[in-house]
């Protein structure tokens, strides 16, 4: 196995990125997280990131939430970020990064969990929930989901993943751009490129899409089914907040609003003018709804 770890002069003086980074070992390989906030008996606010992104994502979330009184943990997956990326496509599975995600949070021994997901975000902070349910104790997702592969993908979706993998060279802040209604500055979009210094380092981002279940035989399809039927007894805070021009998640709110017992009375919320990273359409007005929705549903 090769394991590629960006130079950390590729993470100086981002803008508004000011976090102190630390680590966890996770199978052998460094796994990087933002840990912002009050540590001593807070509840956790968990904010995970997607694809082609990295904890950079939530740099206006954190701050509002850590001033809240949370603790919010923002973990770089395995191949993202300032975390180790590998280099063979093979070693990336979605049952990998569940059980990557899975050692980190029991190596930080994190409970009473507010979940924060979006994009794959969703697909594996979900799975994780379901299967660790002790742990958590509400969640929010924004233009995410739980696919089985029982219903045929978005036009959109498939035409991003036929893109991301014939693109000679995946241009990571770009596809971050082109996600979001307000036009990022360059230096932002530098800022979503900088921990790939090569096509080489990007095998995570490249594999990410060819792992969504599109169809009922896909190897994910069984696990997520039985997350789906943990979901659909799932009695804790559920709350949704989508972006009203994301086209590849569109109507996945619905869904999750109408199978989750625990997202009935719930406040949920259409952000407008938010694309699919709703991070940096609306991150603060985010924000905001998850403080809400945490002390309006204190245990």
């Amino acid at each position: 196995m090769t394991v590629l770890r960006t130079p950390d002069d590729r993470f100086e003086k981002l803008p508004g990125y000011p976090f102190i980074p630390n680590y966890v070992d996770v199978g052998g390989l460094r796994m990087h997280y933002v840990d912002e906030g009050p540590r001593q008996s807070a509840e956790v606010v968990l904010m995970l990131h997607g694809e082609p992104t990295w904890s950079y994502l939530y740099r206006t979330m954190i701050p509002v939430v850590a001033r809240a009184g949370y603790r919010v943990i923002a973990p770089d997956l395995i191949g993202f970020g300032r975390s180790d990326k590998v280099v063979e496509p093979d070693v990336y599975s979605y049952q990998q990064h569940v059980d990557w995600l899975t050692v980190f949070i029991n190596a930080l021994d994190l409970r009473s969990i507010t979940l924060v997901c979006q994009d794959w975000g969703g697909l594996l902070g979900l799975r994780v929930a379901a299967e660790n349910q002790e742990r958590f104790a509400r969640i929010t997702a924004s233009n995410t989901g739980l696919p089985t592969g029982d219903q045929p993908p978005s036009a959109a979706f498939l035409q991003w993943q036929q893109f991301s993998q014939t693109v000679p060279e995946l241009p990571i802040g770009f596809i971050v751009s082109g996600g979001c209604v307000n036009k990022l500055p360059a230096e932002v979009i530098a800022a979503y490129d900088a921990p790939f210094p090569d096509e080489s380092y990007k095998t995570a981002a490249r594999v990410f899409p060819k792992l969504v279940p599109t169809s009922p035989g896909d190897p994910a399809a069984a696990a997520n089914g039985a997350a789906w039927q943990t979901l659909k007894q799932w009695q804790k805070p559920f709350l949704t907040a989508f972006g009203d021009k994301d086209p590849i998640t569109a109507g996945a709110d619905r869904i999750l609003q109408a199978l989750i017992p625990g997202a009935k009375n719930q406040p949920h919320t259409t952000l407008t003018g938010g694309g699919h990273f709703i991070q940096e359409d609306k991150g603060e007005e985010w924000a905001q709804l998850i403080v809400q929705f945490i002390q309006q549903n204190q245990t």
